[in-house]
C-alpha cells in the first residue's frame, strides 16, 4: 500500500524535474541570438524547448524568403532571451513540409513549449512579424 507521504513525494519529485527542465531551457534560451537550423530528425526534441519559438520554413531558391531572412536574423538578436528563432529549409526536410501542410513560402510557425499558436505566410514587413511576437510576449 502507498502511503499519502509517497504520492507527495513522487508529485514533488516529478514537479522538481519539470521545474529544472524548463529552468535550463530559459538559461539557454539567454544564449541564442541567431536562427538555429532544425531538420526532421530533431524537430521534435526542440520544438518543445522554448517558451517562444518561431520557425521559418524557406528554401535557398525563395526570393521572397532572401528578404525575410535578414529580418528574422535582427530579430533573433533584438528577442535573444525572449524568442527563438528557427529557420527550416523545406527541400531538405519534406516530412516537416508535409506535416504542417507547407504550401508557400516562406511560411512561419510560432510554437509555444511545443504548440502552434500562430502561422504567418508571406514575406511580412519587420513591422508586422514583430507585432505577432509582441501579442504573444504580452500575455
Amino acid at each position: 500500500m502507498v502511503s499519502s507521504d509517497d504520492e507527495i513525494s513522487v508529485l514533488m519529485n516529478k514537479k522538481m524535474k519539470d521545474l529544472q527542465r524548463k529552468f535550463n531551457a530559459l538559461i539557454e534560451l539567454k544564449k541564442i541570438n541567431k536562427p538555429i537550423i532544425l531538420s526532421d530528425s530533431n524537430f521534435d526534441i526542440e520544438k518543445s524547448k522554448y517558451p517562444l519559438l518561431l520557425v521559418d520554413f524557406w528554401a535557398s531558391w525563395c526570393g521572397p524568403c532572401k528578404v525575410v531572412l535578414p529580418i528574422i536574423e535582427q530579430l533573433a538578436q533584438e528577442y535573444t532571451g525572449k524568442v527563438v528563432f528557427a529557420k527550416i529549409n523545406v527541400d531538405e526536410n519534406p516530412i516537416l513540409s508535409k506535416k504542417f501542410g507547407i504550401q508557400s513560402i516562406p511560411t512561419m510557425i510560432l510554437f509555444k513549449y511545443g504548440e502552434v499558436i500562430d502561422i504567418i505566410i508571406g514575406a511580412l514587413p519587420r513591422g508586422q512579424i514583430e507585432s505577432k511576437l509582441r501579442n504573444y510576449l504580452e500575455k
